[in-house]
């Protein structure tokens, strides 16, 4: 599957966050192939640190869904869940991660904890393909200035 457009979206909601001061991440919620969800990056905004546009994306999206089950869904960001998002990631059951850019030393992914893969906690089921790289130019170039 192509997940370019998708990509875009992320990318536009990425900007959003960075236009009002917070980090340039953007992240989005699928199933069928119909945004179900979105999110940007908001800690520094709302003061919170769990403003992160992937958690945002699947409130947004167990919302609209009224379920807590997201297994029939994919989450697309154009940055690396990092470990907390991950963990949420793996609670909702999400199939499938895309992501632009990896974050090695906090990623739910690449780092040494590596939640978006382990089988090491046996209430969770399989873990979601995840496919990086999406992207990947376009997503570093909402760090620059």
């Amino acid at each position: 599957m192509d997940y370019s457009s998708f990509m875009c979206k992320c990318i536009e909601l990425a900007k959003k966050a960075k236009e009002r001061g917070d980090s340039p991440v953007g992240s989005i919620v699928i199933r069928n192939n119909e945004i179900v969800g979105e999110g940007i990056v908001g800690g520094k905004t709302h003061h919170d640190i769990t403003y992160h546009a992937e958690i945002e994306a699947i409130r947004d999206a167990v919302r609209k869904l009224n379920t807590n089950d997201l297994s029939d869904c994919s989450l697309i960001t154009t940055h690396e869940p990092c470990i907390l998002c991950s963990y949420v990631i793996r609670h909702y059951k999400i199939n499938t991660v895309v992501m632009g850019l990896c974050v090695d030393e906090i990623g739910g992914y690449s780092s040494d904890f590596n939640i978006l893969s382990t089988d090491a906690i046996s209430k969770w089921q399989k873990a979601p393909v995840v496919i990086t790289g999406v992207m990947k130019e376009e997503c570093n170039l909402l760090h620059q200035k």
